[in-house]
C-alpha cells in the first residue's frame, strides 16, 4: 500500500478517534499536508508531514507507515511527532 486517504490515516493512527470527525476537521481547513490545506480525500504517503490545528495548539507528525488496521497500542508506530 503506497497511499491512503487522509481521513482514514488520521483514524487508523488514532490521531483523531473517528473518521467522520477527521473529515470535519479536514473540511474546516485545520489540517495541512506538506504545508498545504488538505481535504479528507487527499492521499498521504510515507514521508508526508501532517499538521493538525487544535485551537491555539498545533501538532506536526511525519507519516512513517501506512496500514489498514492497527491495534491501539501500535498506532503510534505509523507516525513520528516533529
Amino acid at each position: 500500500m503506497e497511499k491512503m486517504r487522509l481521513d482514514k490515516f488520521l483514524k487508523v493512527s488514532r490521531l483523531i478517534k473517528r473518521r467522520t470527525v477527521a473529515k470535519e476537521v479536514c473540511d474546516a481547513g485545520r489540517v495541512l499536508v506538506n504545508g498545504r490545506p488538505a481535504k479528507a480525500g487527499a492521499e498521504v504517503k510515507p514521508g508526508d508531514l501532517i499538521t493538525l490545528g487544535f485551537g491555539a495548539k498545533q501538532l506536526q507528525v511525519e507519516v512513517i507507515a501506512l496500514a489498514e488496521n492497527v491495534r491501539a497500542d501500535r498506532a503510534q508506530e505509523l507516525y513520528r511527532v516533529r
